[in-house]
Formats: structure tokens, C-alpha cells, sequence
């Protein structure tokens, strides 16, 4: 068995960091959703995904890929979004088998008025303590490495 190399107190402090400052971001982001629109985070992501797509429609497999959700929780998801109006499910035309997740009317008005308040949080939160000495793209290369390893260590566990 291969020894741990335990964390330093730096190393520690910074992990800690990246943790709370996480936790805190994703519950300000909750609570801002919720308070303003009466929707979840999950929501959100479900909306955004539709939004962004041709014709605002996305396969309900080509959803759970792009926001890495397996299908019954994607399937549950959808259910109680279809409760409230936001998204129908259709067969796919294409092949008849699969699953076409819609943006409704109401879906997309959700959207657009949750989007602004949404791109001010997070520029509040992140870019303006982040400030514009930055290198964004260095930043980003080192967390999408991160994300990377992270998802090839998973995908190597579950094997």
C-alpha cells in the first residue's frame, strides 16, 4: 500500500478555502434562486442547458451528459419540473425511443429573469474579488486540469 503524503498546514488552509468558499457560493446562489423565483439550483442548470439549445430541446440523455446527473435523477428532475409548467417531455422524432426534454414559455421566462440576477451574483461573489489582475486563463487551465483528473480518478474507481 502506497504511503500518504499528508497535506501541509498550507495545503490544508487552501483546500479548507476552496471548500467554504464553494459551500458558500452554491448556497448564496440557492438562496438567491429560490427567494426571487421560487426555483431550485437544479432547476436553474436544467433551464440554462434548454436555453442555450437549438429550438430549446435537448435529449433527455444529451441533459444528464451535460450536466453529469444519471438518469433517475435526471428523470425525477424533469417529472417536477414538468409539474410546474417549465419543461413537457416528448418522444423523439428522430427515433421515436428516446426522450426530448422542452422548454416551455413559462420555462423560458423563468430563465430570463433569473439569468441577471444570476450573472450579478456570481460577478459580485467571484469577479469582482477575483479583480482584473487576474489571469483568467491561467485560472481556468488549472481548474479544468483539476476537473479532469478528478473525473479520470472516478471514472477509474468505478471500473
Amino acid at each position: 500500500m502506497q504511503e500518504v503524503q499528508w497535506l501541509t498546514e498550507e495545503e490544508q488552509r487552501l483546500w479548507r478555502s476552496i471548500l467554504n468558499a464553494k459551500r458558500a457560493v452554491d448556497r448564496a446562489i440557492d438562496l438567491q434562486l429560490q427567494e426571487t423565483l421560487d426555483i431550485s439550483t437544479a432547476d436553474f442548470s436544467v433551464l440554462v442547458v434548454l436555453s442555450e439549445a437549438e429550438n430549446n430541446v435537448v435529449r433527455m440523455r444529451a441533459l444528464c451528459d451535460a450536466l453529469d446527473w444519471d438518469r433517475s435523477r435526471m428523470s425525477h428532475q424533469i417529472t417536477r419540473m414538468e409539474r410546474r409548467g417549465l419543461v413537457t417531455k416528448e418522444r423523439c422524432e428522430c427515433d421515436n425511443r428516446g426522450i426530448d426534454v422542452v422548454l416551455t414559455e413559462h420555462g423560458l421566462e423563468i430563465i430570463k429573469q433569473a439569468a441577471p440576477n444570476h450573472v450579478r451574483l456570481v460577478r459580485r461573489v467571484i469577479f469582482d474579488v477575483l479583480g482584473s489582475d487576474i489571469d483568467y486563463e491561467k485560472v481556468s487551465g488549472v481548474l479544468n486540469k483539476v476537473a479532469e483528473v478528478a473525473d479520470s480518478q472516478r471514472d477509474h474507481e468505478a471500473e
